[in-house]
């Protein structure tokens, strides 16, 4: 029985110094990655690799949609009672700073990569 043939056939090899390779090590590291093989592959080819961990956006995606869903009540309730309150223009006037602050917070620490 013959193995099946490789995806990859052509085999590249270089040599690094022990300071470059712990280097490379560390990088690997701080993706989460111990693929030595795809990530040199991938900084090969694509020339960086970014991996994003960001709590604010996902607490950003929380804020919109309760965001959302406050205004979809809000705007049945105009439909029904023909009236709005100061207090509920106040809710979504909170919310929308809230949205835009975190916004704020995301694209600093996107800026930061550059």
């Amino acid at each position: 029985m013959t193995a099946p043939k490789r995806k990859r056939d052509v085999q590249l090899n270089f040599r690094v110094s022990p300071e470059e390779l712990a280097m490379i090590e560390q990088k690997m590291a701080q993706l989460g990655t111990s693929n030595r093989e795809a990530y040199l592959r991938k900084m090969a080819l694509d020339g960086y690799v970014v991996r994003l961990e960001l709590p604010e956006l996902k607490e950003l995606v929380s804020l919109i949609r309760r965001s959302s869903n406050n205004l979809n009540q809000l705007t049945r309730r105009v439909h029904e009672t023909g009236r709005i309150y100061n207090a509920d223009l106040e809710d979504i006037s909170q919310r929308q700073e809230a949205l835009w602050d975190g916004v704020h917070r995301i694209l600093t620490q996107l800026a930061k990569l550059s």
